[in-house]
């Protein structure tokens, strides 16, 4: 009995330690500690990390030898910001057009971050819904497109092919000694804009801006990276779509599932017709695929089931096995010829055909083809055997999308589930009625990925912890909110749809045993915490936008 009750304090004494590493375990997160500095004077007050402009205490002031040196006034982080609204509304009033208007709002934005980043990122914080798309799509593109014109202080680091054999050395130019995220670029895809070179580095800040403001990592551990091979292509990509729009595609894809009354496990039945075989579309048709397979048994015969839900057309029609020169990534998903002539398709059949005669669940489309989805391809689609037909129109910018909500909602129905790459407005159907457009923007996703892979210590994302993602995502609506044909949550919770999310691939890394812990919490702690423990050191270790009380010491 007593070697019994030893064991019981035994393991409460773990559960204890490891509730205590939880809440110790973010070290450069804990803002109520003081934030020791080996500077002062004017070198804090161009030091973005501390600076806090005019919100100094007047202690802070003595200490750092900062008094003087700024106005008398001493204002909170609150009034700080409601002075920059004030400035960011004169802007708005002034601009000529959408596009002067982004550029100007990033520009204010980006003078902020330089002199400020917990000012900047508390704005970012608060009011994510209004200012992700100026940090990052749709303006990032803008901003990567006039870079060279816009920039006005160094942030990141480049590396090209002169720094050869010294790249290793360089590394120790960067001010902070410890770096948590990298997002890395070579500036050769940007979006839908093709091969920007080293004016690229500015879609790799943007996303960064939006790991630290969803995902809570540390703004100093933080590093974007250019990798400078030079550019030598001058058209646009055919493809508009970044790489992760296939892990959130796929929760749409879950959430059309819900909308129509039925479970998650219902997915690999559904119909779905493809238009675009680019490297976007290909990458959705392996993301759903495999989320199929693995809910049917992540087999070899389920893999092969899974691949007769799907119908692919591209530019040249229905692609069967018939096809020549057909590229390895599409050959999985071309058709048997036998079986498509019984149903009347032949290789090379059109979008309309293909439609008319499967009459699928989902109508995908990833074609960079503006206005593709045509009157008379909505009215077949009308024909779905689905409750909820649904229409991924994915395509970036505005003018590639194959329809509008408007066009779609006003052949196929009120019943139909819209959804789009880039924002688009809800459409007001009368009687009270609207048609939800939802943005199935990657930034639901990768911040939760991120922030799950770094604090399990994965050294790899594999296929399940995306698909714990895309199903986290896709359950995270209400039963309410999914009949009404809404598949992806408000971007205004983003905070706690990463918390849940990096909670989800955390669990799935330690289910897959590829987690190793991060810091102090180990992998065999982190196999002892519970669902509401691991949500626990999620929110513990995301990083908020408060200032830190600032302590001088000599070196």
């Amino acid at each position: 009995m007593s070697n019994f009750c030893s064991q019981v304090r035994l393991s409460s004494n773990l559960i204890r330690d490891v509730r205590i590493r939880i809440s110790r375990s973010f070290t450069t997160i804990e803002c109520h500690r003081p934030t020791i500095l080996h500077k002062k004077g004017v070198d804090i007050i161009h030091d973005p990390w501390f600076n806090k402009g005019t919100a100094f205490s007047m202690t802070e002031r003595d200490r750092l030898e900062l008094r003087g040196l700024l106005p008398t006034n001493v204002q909170t982080v609150e009034q700080q910001i409601e002075r920059f609204k004030t400035d960011l509304r004169r802007i708005e009033m002034n601009a000529r057009d959408g596009e002067t208007l982004s550029l100007a709002k990033w520009r204010i934005l980006n003078r902020l971050h330089d002199r400020n980043e917990t000012m900047y990122y508390k704005i970012l914080v608060n009011q994510i819904k209004e200012y992700a798309p100026v940090v990052y799509t749709p303006t990032v593109g803008l901003v990567c497109q006039k870079y060279s014109g816009l920039f006005r202080r160094p942030r990141g680091m480049y590396f090209s092919a002169a720094d050869r054999g010294e790249m290793m050395s360089m590394v120790y130019n960067w001010p902070a000694d410890q770096v948590d995220m990298i997002v890395v670029t070579d500036g050769s895809r940007i979006l839908g804009l093709g091969d920007l070179g080293v004016q690229g580095i500015g879609i790799a800040i943007g996303k960064l801006d939006l790991y630290v403001a969803a995902a809570g990592i540390n703004p100093q551990r933080v590093l974007p990276i250019m990798i400078d091979v030079g550019t030598n292509n001058e058209k646009l990509l055919k493809d508009p779509l970044c790489k992760g729009t296939a892990g959130v595609a796929v929760a749409g894809l879950l959430g059309a599932v819900r909308a129509q009354d039925k479970m998650l496990i219902d997915f690999p039945k559904q119909n779905i017709v493809v238009a675009g075989a680019g490297s976007a579309g290909v990458g959705v048709l392996k993301a759903a695929r495999r989320t199929m397979a693995r809910m049917l048994g992540n087999n070899k015969d389920a893999y092969e089931s899974a691949r007769n839900q799907f119908w692919v057309v591209d530019v040249n029609g229905l692609i069967t096995e018939e096809r020549e020169n057909i590229d390895d990534d599409v050959k999985p998903f071309a058709k048997k010829s036998n079986e498509m002539r019984r149903r009347g398709l032949n290789e090379g059949a059109s979008l309309l055909e293909v439609v008319q005669e499967v009459k699928p669940d989902v109508l995908l489309g990833l074609s960079a083809v503006g206005g593709l989805f045509s009157k008379e391809i909505l009215e077949a689609f009308k024909g779905s055997t689905s409750t909820r037909p649904t229409i991924f129109a994915m395509s970036n910018p505005t003018t590639n999308v194959e329809c509008t909500p408007e066009e779609a909602f006003s052949v196929v129905g009120k019943h139909l589930i819209f959804a789009s790459g880039s924002p688009l407005k809800d459409v007001d159907l009368g009687n009270g009625e609207i048609g939800y457009c939802n943005q199935g923007n990657n930034m639901y996703l990768f911040p939760g990925i991120g922030l799950g892979t770094l604090l399990s210590g994965a050294r790899i994302i594999s296929d399940g912890m995306l698909q714990a993602a895309a199903e986290c995502l896709a359950e995270f609506m209400t039963e309410e909110e999914v009949l009404k044909g809404i598949i992806y949550p408000p971007i205004s919770r983003i905070r706690d749809i990463t918390k849940a999310i990096a909670a989800a691939v955390i669990s799935e890394a330690i289910k897959e045993r590829i987690a190793e812990g991060y810091r102090e919490m180990t992998y065999r702690d982190l196999k002892r915490l519970s669902k509401e423990d691991i949500i626990l050191h999620v929110e513990n270790n995301m990083w908020k936008p408060d200032y830190p009380t600032l302590v001088y010491k000599n070196i």
